[in-house]
């Protein structure tokens, strides 16, 4: 009998993973016994974490790719097949500059790049990614969201907007390829400390951590396991939701 949550011989993307909360994502479904594609657009970034994973014995492939752009998509998904085999299952992780300022500050620029990261990207890794997984009547698509949403975050209108819109297409995907054996699911952090966090204040960790009810900052692992959660088999009757992962902050 498998060990309950086994991902042994499942084919993941990981996307903007060349660090922070992506590289240990993809280091749970490695440790989960997934084939792990780390995409990243500087390859030099996913091939470290590459590196690393592959001293520790398990099975990946690091993957340049700019995955707001479709031509970029195809291509990865093509030599992910070469190599591994159909993707199986799509953790779109990718993210780009947020930035937290009002928004008469803000151009429409840095609204359409939020949007590219948090809807046009996982548009274009589901659409690319839906055929193979409707064929074997198996997939998993799971969006890294935000707490953002659900809190309406301060001078942050882009990128809460954006998040907004990941979790609506997370739900309405979801119920038009249930029937195919897919689930789609959204995991939203809270505050997770990573390396481009480490120039804040301290006053920003300590305001923020005083709002958290488990009293503890989480991290990145408490995100990577969430979503090998929802790519297991046990996990196959849930879909359309968003699980956040941030301690009890999250308003009813």
């Amino acid at each position: 009998m498998a060990k309950p949550f086994d991902l042994t011989g499942r084919i993941v993307l990981v996307t903007g993973a060349g660090g922070g909360l992506g590289k240990h994502i993809a280091r749970c479904f490695a440790e989960a016994g997934a084939n792990v594609v780390i995409n990243d657009l500087n390859l030099d970034a996913a091939a470290g974490v590459a590196e690393e994973l592959t001293q520790g014995g398990f099975t990946v492939l690091a993957l340049g790719g700019d995955v707001t752009d479709a031509d970029s998509v195809d291509v990865m998904f093509k030599t992910i097949e070469s190599h591994f085999g159909s993707v199986d299952t799509v953790v779109a992780n990718a993210t780009g500059r947020q930035i937290s300022e009002p928004i008469e500050n803000l151009d429409w620029d840095y609204y359409q790049s939020m949007v590219d990261f948090f809807i046009k990207s996982p548009y274009l890794l589901s659409k690319r990614a839906l055929p193979s997984m409707k064929a074997s009547g198996f997939g998993r698509i799971i969006n890294i969201a935000s707490e953002v949403f659900a809190e309406g975050a301060n001078v942050s209108s882009a990128y809460t907007a954006a998040k907004g819109g990941e979790i609506g297409f997370t739900r309405s995907l979801s119920t038009e390829v249930s029937s195919s054996g897919i689930t789609v699911n959204a995991v939203a952090p809270g505050f997770i400390p990573v390396e481009r966090h480490s120039h804040l204040p301290k006053e920003v960790f300590d305001g923020y951590l005083a709002t958290v009810p488990a009293g503890r900052f989480g991290t990145p692992a408490d995100i990577g396991w969430a979503a090998v959660f929802l790519a297991s088999q046990e996990a196959g009757f849930i879909t359309g939701e968003t699980i956040h992962v941030n301690g009890g902050r999250t308003p009813s």
